[in-house]
């Protein structure tokens, strides 16, 4: 076997694992114990490489809108390195609070949290809130059941608020969705999550090359034109 078809394959088998291994991971997520064992999660697998790159080109755009935000840039960096981005919901945080009076969300009663009129979907929005945050924490939850496999199965993950926020404005989940995080996984010799430079968004293997072929091609185009 040629060394090109032996690295062909073995991309192939890696990209093969990140299937089986999201798989994994949703099952785990799904199954950890809720509050009160009621099914107030979804977990969706984005994997299409177009898909992955909408998800990381919203989230740049959210970047401009705050100052507080910039870093969102930087989080899309990472994620375009990741194999797959898995989203987990809050179904009933923005719409059925959990009737039982915990104040979690700052509000007296649920009913006065009910009453509350919520943001508008603009620009410098994540969440529209105000959200329930006791049914919130069932994201907790699924986040963990999906880490904790992750970890079993030996697969880098890291953890993104910016690309949950980021599906909501695109419409990836469910509608009555009020809150949602990411997960995003790979399956590569080093994490793209871990021991990330604070410029990164800058400074990465996609902006070095894309500058290289920038000085070159001039070169290039002289010579062979």
């Amino acid at each position: 076997m040629s060394m090109e078809r032996t690295k062909k394959q073995f991309e192939d088998d890696r990209k093969e694992a990140v299937k089986i291994a999201a798989k994994l991971l949703l099952a785990s997520g799904t199954t950890s114990p809720r509050v009160g064992g009621v099914g107030e999660c979804t977990i969706h697998i984005i994997d299409d490489e177009c898909d992955m790159e909408d998800l990381c080109q919203q989230i740049e755009e959210m970047a401009e809108e705050k100052e507080s935000w910039k870093f969102f840039r930087r989080d899309a960096a990472m994620l375009r390195d990741a194999d797959a981005i898995m989203i987990v919901t809050s179904l009933r945080s923005l719409t059925d609070p959990s009737d039982i009076q915990c104040n979690m969300c700052g509000f007296l009663t649920c009913d006065y949290m009910k009453e509350e009129s919520k943001l508008n979907a603009e620009k410098g929005v994540a969440y529209t809130g105000p959200l329930c945050s006791f049914r919130a924490t069932n994201t907790a939850y699924a986040v963990s059941g999906l880490v904790t496999q992750a970890r079993n199965l030996g697969i880098d993950c890291g953890i993104f608020w910016t690309a949950g926020a980021a599906a909501m404005r695109l419409k990836k989940v469910p509608k009555n969705t009020g809150f949602a995080l990411a997960v995003a996984i790979s399956i590569t010799e080093k994490s793209p999550f871990r021991d990330i430079p604070l410029k990164y968004d800058e400074i990465n293997e996609r902006s070095m090359n894309d500058r290289i072929i920038r000085r070159l091609w001039p070169q290039f185009r002289s010579i062979y034109s």
